[in-house]
C-alpha cells in the first residue's frame, strides 16, 4: 500500500491504456500514427524518462499495432526497467548502425504522422531522408487534447501539487520582504516548495513594484521596499504533476488605487473560474475574464491569455484565449490567471489551477485571494 503521502502508483496497464487511446485518436483524426520523442509526451505515455540527446529515441503508435519504442541500446536496460515497458516492445539500435533503418520499417512510407513538439529536427529530417513519402504534423496541432483530460490518479496528483503550493504561500507571507532582495524571496519560495514535496521547481516569479508589471519577470536584485506591490508567481512538480500559483502582496498598507487595482483582478479571476463548465469554449474562460477588466478600463493593460493547461508539464494546452474553440470536457486542468500590468508602477496577478467537473469546475488552489499584507 502507499503511504498517505504518496499516491496510487501507475502500473502498465495505465500505459497500454493511454498508448492504445493516443493511437486511436490519431486514427480518427487521420494521421497514420504518432511518433514521441523524449519528453513529457513519452513520460505520459510509457512512465520512462530517459535523457534526450542527439541518439534516436522514438515510441511509434499506430491503431491496431503493439507500441514499439526504438531505443540505443545501451539504454535499454533503463528502458526495460519504465513501469510501462511491459505494454510495449523495444527495439535497440547499436552505434555504428543507421538508427532510421530501425524505425522506418515500423511507418508507413506515405504516411502522415503526428511527432512530439520536442522532436529534434535532425531526428525528424533523418526519418524524412529515409522515407521521403512520410509528412508530420506536431502533436500539439493535431492531438491537442493528447495530455489534456485527466483521469482519477492524475487529478489526484495535481491536487496534491496544488495543496504543496498552497502551504509555501501561507509560509511565505510571515516570512520578512521589505529591505529583502527579491533574489532571497524567490529562494524562500523553491526551498518551501521542496519542503513540501516538490521534486522540482520550475519557477519562482517574484516581481517587486515596476519589476511586477513585467507578467514573466525573474526574480533579480531589485531590494524589495514599504509600499511596494509584489506579485509571486510559483510552481514546479510533486510527484510527476505540475502546481502553479499567483498572488500579489503588498508591503505595508496599500494606496487606494492598489487596493482598487487588486479587487479587479480578484473580480475577474473569480468570473473565469464561474464560466468553467464542460461544454463551453477555451475562449470563453478568456472572454469573461477580460470582460471585467475591459468594463474596468484596464483592458489594454491585460496583456496575455487568461490560462493555460497543466499536467506533466507547468505549461502544456489546452490554452485559455480568444480564438480557441476546444471544448472543455470533464478531467481537463489549466490555470485562470487574469492581470493588470501598469508599466513602471505596478502588476496585479492571481491564478488558481481550476479541474473541469461533471456540472462546473473545481479549484485545486484554495488560499485567500484577497490582498494580503506583508511586512
Amino acid at each position: 500500500m502507499p503511504s498517505p503521502n504518496q499516491p496510487v502508483p501507475f502500473t502498465a496497464d495505465d500505459y497500454r491504456a493511454r498508448m492504445a487511446r493516443a493511437a486511436e485518436s490519431a486514427a480518427e483524426a487521420g494521421l497514420a500514427g504518432v511518433l514521441v520523442a523524449p519528453g513529457p509526451d513519452l513520460v505520459h505515455l510509457t512512465g520512462y524518462r530517459p535523457v534526450n540527446t542527439e541518439r534516436l529515441t522514438l515510441l511509434v503508435l499506430r491503431a491496431g499495432e503493439d507500441p514499439v519504442l526504438v531505443v540505443p541500446t545501451l539504454e535499454a536496460p533503463d528502458a526495460e526497467q519504465a513501469v510501462g515497458s511491459p505494454a510495449l516492445t523495444l527495439r535497440d539500435w547499436t552505434d555504428g548502425k543507421d538508427p532510421y533503418a530501425v524505425a522506418a520499417p515500423l511507418l508507413d512510407a506515405d504516411g502522415r504522422f503526428g511527432i512530439s513538439d520536442n522532436a529534434w529536427a535532425m531526428h525528424l529530417l533523418g526519418l524524412q531522408q529515409f522515407l521521403p513519402g512520410t509528412s508530420y504534423v506536431s502533436l500539439t496541432e493535431a492531438l491537442p487534447m493528447l495530455r489534456a483530460v485527466k483521469d482519477a490518479a492524475e487529478l489526484e496528483r495535481l491536487a496534491a501539487a496544488g495543496a504543496a503550493a498552497d502551504a509555501t504561500y501561507e509560509e511565505i507571507l510571515k516570512v520578512r520582504f521589505s529591505g529583502r532582495k527579491e533574489t532571497d524571496v524567490a529562494a524562500d519560495l523553491a526551498a518551501l516548495l521542496k519542503q513540501f514535496g516538490h521534486s522540482q521547481v520550475d519557477f519562482t516569479v517574484v516581481g517587486s513594484g515596476p519589476n511586477g508589471a513585467n507578467p514573466h519577470h525573474e526574480a533579480g536584485d531589485r531590494t524589495i521596499e514599504r509600499g511596494d506591490m509584489v506579485v509571486l508567481d510559483f510552481g514546479g512538480l510533486k510527484h510527476g504533476y505540475g502546481s502553479d500559483t499567483s498572488r500579489t502582496v503588498h508591503v505595508g498598507e496599500p494606496t487606494a488605487e492598489e487596493q482598487r487595482v487588486h479587487d479587479v483582478v480578484r473580480e475577474a479571476q473569480e468570473a473565469g473560474c464561474r464560466a468553467v463548465r464542460p461544454g463551453i469554449a477555451c475562449q470563453e474562460i478568456d472572454r469573461a475574464a477580460r470582460a471585467v477588466i475591459t468594463e474596468f478600463g484596464y483592458g489594454e493593460r491585460f496583456i496575455h491569455r487568461t490560462g493555460h493547461g497543466i499536467g506533466v508539464t507547468t505549461h502544456e494546452p489546452p490554452y485559455m484565449i480568444e480564438g480557441e474553440e476546444q471544448l472543455l470536457v470533464p478531467g481537463m486542468c489549466f490555470s485562470v490567471e487574469p492581470g493588470i500590468y501598469l508599466p513602471g508602477r505596478f502588476g496585479v496577478r492571481i491564478e488558481d489551477i481550476v479541474t473541469v467537473t461533471e456540472d462546473g469546475g473545481r479549484r485545486l488552489n484554495t488560499t485567500a485571494r484577497e490582498l494580503a499584507v506583508v511586512e
